[in-house]
């Protein structure tokens, strides 16, 4: 029987109605990098129901891309588990982050089950968010189109968009969350101050830089058998093999390298938002993170790109300065985003549902 790639593919992903028959990782690597992100980005399906919701709340941002997130489905509901293995202490020690991507992840289960014709109801208890489902009308929204293109780009933005700034305020609504938008660029510029201050003390820092080497996947070849992490052309750098790249990492991998090209792009973007909320627990990080996905998609349905800036709120001496600036008293700053016009860069990969959903 001759070969098929997208067979086998598809197998791998997920995508067939029988679950057993799955390629090996080393299938998996001869895959290319595009083959693998088009199929995880492939239209909505109506069944296997579970799956294919899993699949699209799993395309939705999280730190690092490590995806920390587990699922588990009933005929009534589907519940998002934090996963504890995935967290990442040194940037995110109080699973501030962890929580914003389950969040995230719930926005997205929620836009796809609308499309289904599902109405979702999230709710969290304890550190799980249970979302339960029921028939309703089938609503496709602009944002829902949005899930499979949407991809944080971090590279140079070209040019400001006209108009859309009032899509982006109404996507950020969310009871318990605010956003402040910058858009001058005076304010911009002490914004950009923040950020390479607290690159400069993160690049400085082993224990940072250690945990996000161990995310960063330097070939499709890497990228493709882990299926998480930060592929180098998805951040807009070269792809090499890891053999070559990571040694090589610590000579083009620099403090002052990194703070001109974050000045820059910056500099390139529109505008600024963060995202603030009103108390500093997990229910409202994932309200947070509903937020953020929102504005992740609208920015994506308007033609826009957008990346985040959270090293201000990363490092903890410098958040509280951070919050002062933007004067918002006791409250926590968030996150922080930039948007603008840019260009396309691949898109990152996301773990098959059959490998995040737990069975029974």
């Amino acid at each position: 029987m001759p070969f098929d790639r997208r067979d086998v593919l598809r197998a791998l992903l997920g995508f067939e109605a029988c679950s057993t028959n799955y390629a090996s990782p080393a299938a998996a690597a001869s895959m290319t990098y595009e083959d693998v992100a088009r199929e995880i980005r492939a239209p909505l399906l109506s069944a296997p129901r579970d799956h294919e919701l899993v699949r699209f709340a799993s395309l939705a941002a999280n730190s690092h891309n490590t995806q920390p997130w587990r699922f588990n489905a009933s005929d009534t509901r589907i519940t998002i588990t934090p996963d504890y293995a995935r967290r990442c202490p040194a940037v995110d020690p109080d699973d501030h982050h962890l929580f914003v991507s389950l969040g995230c992840a719930t926005e997205n289960l929620v836009l796809a089950a609308s499309a289904i014709g599902l109405r979702a109801s999230p709710s969290l208890d304890g550190d799980a968010i249970s979302v339960g489902l029921e028939p309703g009308p089938v609503v496709k929204s602009t944002q829902f189109e949005a899930i499979p293109v949407r991809q944080c780009t971090r590279a140079k933005y070209h040019g400001r968009p006209e108009g859309g700034l009032a899509l982006l305020e109404k996507a950020c609504a969310e009871r318990g969350v605010s956003a402040i938008f910058i858009t001058d660029k005076t304010r911009i510029a002490n914004v950009i101050d923040y950020v390479l201050q607290g690159n400069s003390v993160q690049m400085r820092d082993k224990a940072f830089m250690d945990e996000l080497v161990s995310w960063m996947r330097f070939s499709e070849a890497d990228a493709v058998t882990a299926m998480d992490g930060l592929f180098s052309r998805a951040t807009g750098n070269l792809a090499l093999p890891g053999w070559i790249a990571r040694p090589l990492l610590r000579l083009f991998f620099t403090e002052s390298g990194e703070n001109q090209k974050y000045r820059e792009h910056i500099e390139s973007s529109a505008g600024i938002v963060i995202l603030t909320a009103d108390a500093a627990d997990r229910a409202h990080w994932v309200a947070v993170g509903r937020s953020c996905q929102r504005f992740g998609l609208q920015v994506t349905a308007l033609g826009l790109k957008y990346a985040f800036i959270n090293q201000p709120v990363e490092v903890v001496a410098l958040r509280t300065q951070f919050a002062s600036y933007l004067g918002i008293g006791q409250r926590r700053p968030d996150i922080v985003m930039r948007f603008g016009a840019g260009p396309d860069l691949p898109k990152s990969l996301r773990r098959p549902p059959q490998k995040v959903i737990a069975t029974p």
